[in-house]
């Protein structure tokens, strides 16, 4: 069912991407840039909704509907472990062994409040 709903995803992505690229842009006419009468309509000089319009809106529709179908589908298929957080109560935590490591003692510090840092 995934792989169907991703292919179908695809195709809707592709012929969103062509029928966008195919419509006109708004004032594309000759016309519509010399002042031309139809182009100072409320809706422009192509009108309100042509078939390009109603297209784009329903691919888009049918775009999201696909993109919000494939996420539950990836939410619904991850599995979350739970036997290691159960597991912790069973870990002894032994304590550290003293080493002779070489380090700094208390004694190296300065004590004065005098910062090396040149001002």
């Amino acid at each position: 069912m995934e792989k169907f709903i991703l292919i179908f995803h695809f195709l809707v992505a592709l012929s969103l991407i062509v029928l966008i690229l195919l419509q006109q842009g708004k004032g594309a006419e000759a016309g519509a840039s010399f002042g031309a009468g139809a182009s100072q309509t409320v809706f422009g000089s192509g009108g309100g909704w042509n078939f390009f319009s109603k297209m784009t809106a329903i691919l888009a529709t049918v775009f999201f509907v696909t993109s919000v179908s494939l996420a539950i589908t990836a939410k619904n298929k991850t599995v979350i472990d739970d036997f290691g957080v159960l597991g912790l109560d069973a870990i002894s935590v032994e304590p550290a062994m003293e080493t002779e490591l070489p380090g700094l003692s208390s004694d190296d510090f300065k004590a004065s409040d005098e910062s090396e840092i040149p001002q």
